[in-house]
């Protein structure tokens, strides 16, 4: 029986090759959310989605908040080789640069979930953020976002005059800036104390997450008052790996990843909205829970006041400024600032 040589060097090449190729992207990456959240399942569907899509190929581990590093130092663990890649919310990176947390979370400039990421996707973001991670050896796939998020408080809240002197856990940086110039007393709490921190009298109100988190957590029981929709934070969240294992995939592979994202993108704002709104239900049935929502004019008048600490904040940095520049010229041009 005679072997053609040629084919079957091609064949155990193709095989040798293949494995090659799925040993090399078995990414490890960190969310910054809880295995319990929502969140956590809708980015570990996204995780199997892409083996399925890839046909095992890329392959993710998906290991939630702290797991190996806290949530500021993921990107670093990516440089060092620690991890693989994040899902996280940018503005955890505000203290590597002024930047991160201005186009993490640029307070009262999104009204819904569409308009920041039509910005990310179409309007000049995704550019931005692929600049910015350059540096770090991060490649950007892309954004998400998870809602414009409620706000728990245990005093009632309807309009910019009651923020004065209220005691609000806030993220450090922006967020933290606007509402001092709102007039209240930002305290700096993790997101894991805020709990404790509202039943003991820590603090008056608290900056955390959508309305549906929110209420599962029990927050909604001891800060009955919580304002919904929010008016002041829609974070960006993005999905990073690596840009060593990113140079490495085929282009078909870096494409399937890039349209995924997309796709867990719409998964993330619609079911996190389909819980939000189940959540408020809820909380209105509850007579022991009032929902405050405040009006136009009130949100108009936070917005104006977020815009003066948007500028104050991009004088921080050279990146900052590209961001401010960015956003605001995106915002002018579709009638939105």
């Amino acid at each position: 029986m005679k072997f053609n040589l040629t084919l079957l060097t091609a064949a155990f090449a193709g095989i040798f090759s293949t494995s090659v190729l799925a040993a090399d992207f078995n990414l490890k990456i960190q969310s910054s959310d809880p295995s319990g959240d929502k969140n956590f399942q809708v980015q570990q569907k996204w995780a199997e989605r892409v083996e399925t899509m890839t046909d095992g190929q890329i392959k993710i581990s998906l290991l939630p908040a702290g797991s190996v590093v806290k949530n500021t130092e993921t990107l670093d663990a990516i440089r060092q080789g620690i991890l693989d890649g994040q899902v996280t919310a940018t503005e955890y990176f505000s203290g590597k640069d002024p930047a991160f947390g201005l186009i993490g979370n640029m307070v009262g400039a999104w009204s819904n979930t569409g308009q920041l990421l039509q910005y990310i996707n179409y309007g000049g973001g995704y550019e931005l953020m692929t600049e910015l991670y350059k540096p770090y050896g991060v490649k950007f796939i892309g954004g998400s976002t998870t809602g414009v998020e409620s706000l728990v408080s245990k005093v009632p809240l309807d309009g910019v005059a009651d923020l004065k002197g209220l005691k609000i856990r806030a993220p450090e940086g922006l967020v933290q800036q606007v509402f001092a110039a709102a007039g209240a007393t930002p305290v700096n709490l993790p997101g894991s104390e805020v709990f404790t921190g509202l039943s003991k009298g820590v603090i008056d109100a608290a900056d955390y997450t959508v309305f549906s988190t929110n209420q599962k957590a029990g927050m909604n029981d001891i800060a009955p008052h919580p304002v919904q929709p929010g008016f002041h934070s829609l974070p960006l969240i993005d999905i990073s790996i690596s840009q060593k294992k990113w140079d490495k995939m085929t282009p078909a592979q870096q494409e399937i990843l890039t349209v995924s994202v997309r796709d867990f993108a719409i998964d993330m704002t619609t079911e996190l909205r389909i819980a939000d709104q189940a959540a408020v239900a809820k909380a209105e049935a509850d007579p022991k829970i009032t929902i405050h929502n405040w009006n136009d004019e009130e949100r108009k008048k936070f917005r104006a006041i977020a815009k003066t600490q948007w500028k104050v904040f991009a004088e921080r940095s050279p990146n900052a400024q590209k961001v401010y520049d960015s956003v605001t010229q995106y915002l002018e041009a579709n009638g939105l600032l």
